[in-house]
């Protein structure tokens, strides 16, 4: 990845890769900023990925115009990206160098929130922001979760797909043994990707080109990886095993105190309907609460043609959260 600052004329956005120092001696984190170039920022955001991909390969694939960064830096939002250890552009245990073992599956949800507590530490101190929000997607809605239960220092909290309590098994877990990493095929994720959107709708559910822009930026986040393969850990499978299957939440929603917006797509298989919105009503002690459902919008949505309304009902969530 290249971590030299950059600035993009064509949006008005100043970007900029970093690596900080984690709480581990080593340890290195990647993030990503993208803030307006000619104007104060509203407030700063930051955003942490799912179980599989990093930050940039879900929030900065610019297809259809512009990516989820760029539209929150248009709209006045210093937003960063972090990749917590073991993803992307950040310090990856020693044993994802070799093949998957057996052994503990690698970097839990509860360890990741160290990372993000270093990232919100970072910005903190460098931009002293006015206000200043989390977004976790998919399993990083774990990780965000984790984080915004035992720390009430966020004026706004977003969860896209958040992972939560399931009666039944989660796609994400296929029942196999689990390993300490994982080796993921970017290319061959198209068919799981379009398989939870209706038959009669799938053809459609990616513009020609999208995919291929996709897995393109994904690769390109593990250059080291065997060939046509990125590494992901396995400690986020686990989790699922032995909490969200296993009815043993790994954070008590009544003890975040932050405005909550939780966001699905309403074809999204892997978190339903119902495990939304049984999280929703759990978080009795946020100071606001809000549900916004994106029709037509599976759990990747952020990359589909919805994600235009996705981005546009986050950003006027964040403008007046911050305002308050």
């Amino acid at each position: 990845m290249n971590l030299q600052p950059q600035t993009s004329r064509s949006f008005g956005v100043v970007t900029e890769d970093k690596l900080i120092d984690g709480d581990d001696a080593g340890l290195k984190l990647f993030l990503r900023n993208k803030r307006p170039a000619d104007r104060n920022a509203i407030g700063s955001l930051l955003l942490v990925h799912g179980a599989t991909f990093p930050s940039v390969s879900l929030f900065d694939v610019d297809v259809g115009g512009l990516s989820f960064m760029d539209a929150l830096a248009q709209a006045g939002i210093d937003t960063w990206a972090l990749d917590v250890r073991g993803y992307g552009g950040s310090t990856r245990p020693a044993p994802m160098d070799k093949a998957p073992t057996g052994d503990a599956p690698l970097v839990r949800a509860v360890e990741a929130t160290s990372d993000v507590a270093c990232a919100l530490a970072h910005i903190r101190s460098l931009r002293s922001p006015r206000r200043l929000g989390l977004l976790g997607m998919s399993w990083g809605g774990s990780v965000a979760g984790i984080h915004a239960s035992r720390h009430h220092d966020l004026d706004a909290l977003i969860l896209v797909a958040p992972l939560w309590l399931s009666p039944v098994p989660l796609r994400f877990d296929s029942g196999a043994p689990i390993t300490t990493h994982r080796l993921v095929d970017a290319a061959a994720y198209q068919a799981a990707w379009l398989g939870s959107a209706p038959v009669d709708q799938r053809d459609g559910l990616l513009p020609d080109g999208w995919f291929e822009r996709w897995a393109e930026v994904t690769e390109a986040t593990d250059p080291d990886a065997p060939e046509g393969y990125l590494r992901a850990p396995g400690g986020a499978v686990a989790d699922v095993r032995e909490h969200w299957t296993a009815g043993r939440p790994l954070y008590d929603p009544a003890t975040i105190t932050a405005p909550t917006l939780v966001v699905r797509g309403s074809w999204d298989v892997d978190v339903q309907r119902d495990m939304a919105l049984d999280l929703v009503d759990r978080l009795t002690g946020a100071r606001a609460r809000a549900y916004l459902e994106i029709a037509g919008g599976t759990h990747m949505l952020l990359m589909e043609p919805v994600r235009r309304t996705a981005f546009e009902q986050m950003i006027a969530y964040l403008a007046t959260t911050f305002a308050d």
